[in-house]
């Protein structure tokens, strides 16, 4: 699953449930829509470039690859009342490799598997946040959640035997559903801190499975026991609360507490897949001069970190009900956010590297050290204004 964080928010370590800022939108937390200027109307967009290496035992492998984030738009309606529309990806599906072995009792014979998967979940949003005094504001974002996933394992002999492929295709059409809180409470003259609560809705999700066995000689193929199988996968309850700290507009720092309630989700009908996640993210921003100068001096210098177990139980062997945990993972961060003065006002490149290192406790087992560069891009300017002079 993807997290719904845009470029800034993961140069901070992924946080952004009690991030308020009026230069960018925080889909993290709908009751952050409040945070805009009346005069602005904010549109936002991202990238991914990923560099992956894999280690299991001896064997190294390296994957690249470029996503695209996130697209969104955000403007006030009432000055109480403001509205975010998006498109993000929700989740992902993407691997193939092969392994062969002999085969028991033959010694000139082998047998090659091949896994494939890939496809994924897109999610289209709309939010409201809602200004119930001045320091609390709520919000909620409703989702389409629709695509199409693909799993597939070959199996070939070496002497030119049948080969044998079980499928499974997945397509999802489905909803989602947010729910957030913010309350600011200002501690001293040039010092706030604000609580953000977000709650995501757990459920089956509307979708539909065939899955079945295919065997082919190169020429001809049979279809053996295919299958229809609906509303066997779901998605968890989310609980989110974060603390930040701001300073003038020149230091923001916030630590987020994730959980994700997996534990009997269902996962292609069964429910003993998952096990529940945390996840704990800490970063900061800081901004020498907002009007300085010098332009070094206006760039937003971020930084984060995070810390997540899996949701994953990976049984041991195919027919195995030993499980071990999944991969822990933990993610550093830093980025720059960059004005441009050109004929924008506020638009800002954002720049963010990310190095993030995933394996679990188990030795020899699949390891990934990744590399991320994200790129965004928000225009934030004052179309609403209305000019004396002309």
């Amino acid at each position: 699953m993807f997290d719904q964080s845009f470029t800034n928010n993961a140069a901070m370590g992924g946080v952004g449930y009690a991030l308020r800022t009026s230069e960018h939108i925080n889909a993290m937390n709908p009751a952050s829509y409040t945070a805009v200027d009346s005069l602005s109307f904010i549109f936002d967009a991202g990238m991914s470039l990923k560099s992956s290496n894999f280690q299991e035992g001896k064997y190294k492998s390296n994957a690249k690859n470029s996503s695209f984030d996130y697209l969104a738009m955000q403007f006030r309606l009432h000055p109480k009342l403001a509205m975010t529309i998006g498109y993000t990806p929700f989740s992902t599906v993407g691997y193939n490799f092969t392994r062969t072995k002999e085969i028991e009792n033959s010694s000139d014979v082998t047998i090659s598997n091949n896994f494939y998967g890939d496809g994924g979940l897109q999610q289209i949003f709309g939010g409201l946040g809602f200004k119930i005094l001045d320091n609390l504001s709520i919000g909620a974002n409703f989702g389409y959640l629709y695509g199409k996933l693909n799993y597939q394992t070959a199996a070939t002999l070496s002497n030119g035997g049948d080969q044998t492929i079980t499928y499974n295709k997945l397509s999802v059409s489905s909803y989602n559903a947010s729910f957030g809180i913010q309350y600011t409470q200002p501690i001293r003259k040039e010092d706030w801190l604000t609580l953000g609560l977000t709650y995501s809705l757990g459920h089956v999700l509307n979708g539909h499975d065939t899955q079945g066995t295919q065997i082919t000689n190169g020429t001809s193929y049979s279809v053996v026991n295919e299958e229809q199988i609906n509303d066997s996968y779901g998605i968890p309850h989310i609980y989110g609360v974060g603390l930040a700290w701001k300073h003038k507009k020149n230091l923001t720092v916030e630590m987020d507490y994730t959980f994700q309630k997996w534990e009997g989700v269902k996962y292609n009908n069964r429910t003993d897949m998952y096990q529940n996640r945390s996840k704990v993210s800490l970063g900061a921003e800081f901004m020498p001069k907002e009007f300085g100068r010098n332009y070094f001096s206006r760039i937003r210098y971020r930084a984060g970190l995070y810390y997540t177990n899996s949701n994953l139980r990976i049984p041991m062997s195919a027919n195995s009900q030993n499980m071990i945990e999944g991969p822990k993972e933990y993610g550093v961060s830093f980025g720059l956010g960059l004005p441009l003065k050109l004929y924008q006002r506020n638009t800002v490149l954002s720049i963010t590297g990310q190095y993030v290192h995933a394996a679990t406790d188990v030795s020899d087992m699949l390891s990934e050290n990744r590399f991320v560069l994200k790129i965004g891009l928000t225009f934030n300017e004052h179309w609403f204004m209305k000019w004396r002079v002309n």
